[in-house]
């Protein structure tokens, strides 16, 4: 199988990288030699002809290690906040009778959104009253029968018996009103017969409405969903080297691109517990006040998170340096006078021109800047050839 990567010639001037007291180095043409006859490199190196340096003005700089940020860049999205948001629901089938709130529309707690017609609850409500009817006649029958039992007439085992009797209709009615508060009404409801008033639970804002009139609903179905907007949730990902240093509590910055020029201000409530394997990123919560009612749920969010008082250093590299050859980021290092290295690195955070690096590179190292983009496309090319002389 032939080399990965191309075999091609071009001359680069190390020494004059390292003279040079300027951060960024030129690195001058590759003289026309021999070299273009050397021998095959390894998988991991890119070799290029004199002939692609011509036209080209490649760079190279020195991997930094300087202080880093003390605040972090977060993106994030809105969501409401979980403590004050409802899904309303029915716990009994039935067909919808009447609606009585709108989309949008703001709504108080116990508030009624909508009627059902509901046989089921209808019976439910019949069973109650039967219930109760049964506990009225029990308790006289006891009365009666205690009454007589004083005046010798009927025996001590009748009382006994009626007292049973009314022991018995008791839990009856017990076990029918719990019925009815499971299916969220009371005993004052009983009149309605099979219609059933369903009610807000909290007070807010109507943000989706399922259902419509005459439509048949059962408890696996959301009726509505409810939620109060006064103060909503940023949910953004730090990286896991920024998520120890926040502190929950911390004020934020947001910013909304939706909302050019403005800011709001926010308080940190939740630092995650578990580090995403994914993206090696934690989750944090930000309280934000929707005071003017501008922000809604859903809404893609800037948070500038102070980090603790605890400094760190970290690697940085020009943002130009650093390029993505299929499912990896890698750098190129010069190797000799045509040679370059693909070094696979963790890339951290964009820090304004730079970009922190996590791994793979060590501070003073020497990548390429300016040229990177086209040592890459040279790159991708040779994997390409490679893979097609594969088969």
């Amino acid at each position: 199988m032939k080399s990965l990567f191309l075999s091609l010639t071009l001359a680069l001037a190390l020494t004059a990288c390292h003279g040079n007291n300027d951060k960024t180095a030129l690195v001058p043409p590759a003289p026309t030699s021999a070299e273009s006859h050397a021998a095959p490199v390894p998988q991991n190196m890119l070799r290029v002809e004199p002939t692609m340096l011509r036209d080209l003005r490649i760079t190279t700089t020195a991997v930094e290690r300087r202080a880093g940020n003390d605040s972090a860049s977060l993106v994030g999205e809105l969501d409401v906040n979980q403590d004050a948001y409802a899904v309303v629901g029915i716990a009994v089938s039935g067909r919808v009778a009447q609606i009585h709130a709108a989309l949008g529309q703001s709504v108080q707690n116990g508030q009624v959104l909508a009627t059902v017609q509901s046989p089921e609850l209808g019976k439910i409500r019949g069973d109650y009253l039967a219930a109760n009817s049964r506990l009225d006649l029990a308790q006289s029958t006891l009365d009666r029968k205690r009454k007589l039992a004083d005046q010798k007439i009927v025996a001590q085992r009748e009382v006994q018996e009626a007292e049973a009797s009314v022991k018995a209709a008791q839990a009856d009615l017990h076990a029918s009103l719990a019925m009815l508060r499971a299916l969220g009404t009371e005993p004052v409801d009983v009149s309605d017969g099979a219609l059933l008033a369903i009610r807000s639970p909290i007070s807010g804002r109507i943000l989706d409405r399922s259902i419509v009139q005459g439509q048949t609903v059962d408890p696996s179905l959301a009726l509505f969903k409810i939620a109060n907007l006064s103060r909503l949730w940023l949910t953004a990902h730090a990286f896991e080297r920024d998520a120890v240093r926040v502190l929950p509590g911390t004020p934020a910055r947001i910013t909304f691109a939706a909302l050019p020029g403005q800011s709001f201000e926010g308080r940190i409530s939740l630092v995650g517990n578990q580090v995403d394997r994914d993206s090696r990123t934690v989750p944090l919560r930000v309280e934000v006040a929707n005071t003017n009612g501008l922000l809604r749920p859903g809404m893609s969010a800037t948070a500038f998170v102070p980090l603790g008082n605890t400094p760190s250093r970290i690697l940085t590299v020009p943002t130009a340096s650093v390029q993505r050859i299929q499912e990896q980021w890698f750098v190129f290092l010069p190797r000799g006078s045509d040679t370059f290295e693909l070094r696979p690195i963790g890339r951290g955070r964009d820090m304004g021109g730079e970009v922190e690096i996590l791994s793979g590179l060590q501070a003073g190292e020497t990548v390429v800047v300016d040229g990177a983009f086209l040592l890459k496309a040279e790159a991708d090319k040779s994997r390409g050839e490679g893979e097609h002389e594969d088969h």
